[in-house]
This record gives C-alpha cells, sequence and structure tokens, in this order.
C-alpha cells in the first residue's frame, strides 16, 4: 500500500518543472519528455513537498513575469544542493531578463534561459547539466 523511500527514489521524476503558467510548463514538460526524461510539474506553492518527495536531478524554474515566482523554492534547494554530492539537484530559470547565474541572489542557480523559450535554447541546458551531473542518479545513503 505505502511505497518505501527506495521505490520512491526508484521511480522518481528526473526533471521537475515548477511555474505558474501551465502553459510554459507544458511547453517544457515537452521538451524534458522528447529527451526521454521523466517530469513532473507543480505550482511554485506545491513544489517544496514535491522537491522532498522526488529528489529531482533538475529543477526548472519558470520566473514568471518578475522573475519572482519561484523565489520561495530557492531556500529549499539551496538546503538540498547543499546535503548532495554533485550539488544536486541542478537548477535552470527560466528568465524574462536575459541575466547570468552569478548575478543573481540565489546560488542555487545553475543556468538562466531567457524567454521567449525555445527548444534550441532549454535541449543544450539540460544536456550541459547531464554532463555535469553524470548519470542525473542520486547515491543512496
Amino acid at each position: 500500500m505505502f511505497e518505501n523511500r527506495e521505490d520512491r527514489k526508484v521511480n522518481a521524476p528526473q526533471v521537475l518543472v515548477v511555474g505558474n503558467s501551465s502553459v510554459n510548463c507544458i511547453v517544457v514538460s515537452r521538451v524534458v519528455e522528447r529527451m526521454g526524461l521523466k517530469v513532473r510539474t507543480e505550482r511554485p506553492e506545491s513544489a517544496a513537498l514535491a522537491l522532498r518527495e522526488t529528489s529531482p536531478a533538475i529543477v526548472i524554474l519558470d520566473g514568471g513575469a518578475d522573475n519572482r515566482d519561484c523565489d520561495g523554492l530557492l531556500g529549499d534547494l539551496q538546503k538540498s544542493r547543499e546535503a548532495t554530492e554533485g550539488a544536486l539537484p541542478a537548477v535552470i530559470l527560466l528568465s524574462t531578463a536575459n541575466i547570468r547565474p552569478d548575478t543573481l541572489a540565489a546560488p542555487a542557480v545553475d543556468m538562466v534561459i531567457s524567454k521567449p523559450l525555445t527548444v534550441d535554447r532549454l535541449q543544450p541546458a539540460i544536456d550541459a547539466l547531464r554532463a555535469r551531473n553524470g548519470d542525473f542518479a542520486r547515491k543512496s545513503g
């Protein structure tokens, strides 16, 4: 009836997409699925629970019009990264502005992709994080 923690890890989505715009979440999810990866989408207010339940390897945040829609999740992401070898999950921010990750107040963000979103920008970013992270698997322990 209840899954044990190891079963959840094995069956966990590899990519968590977070945003208020259902259209943007669907577009991002389709790109991720076409890459052969598992995906789960959540609204910002429910994403912290999903992060704890699934331990994704990559989180894609849609910052919304002011790039702040997912600010409430940044602390949880940073704690998760500090607790894992390899700083997982890797984080991509979808932004309305062309900004560099090192200029953000959020050290949990690895890459920023400016909108409008295209497959030609998102797919290489995911591939780069996959190369950095290896096999996407979190080590049990």
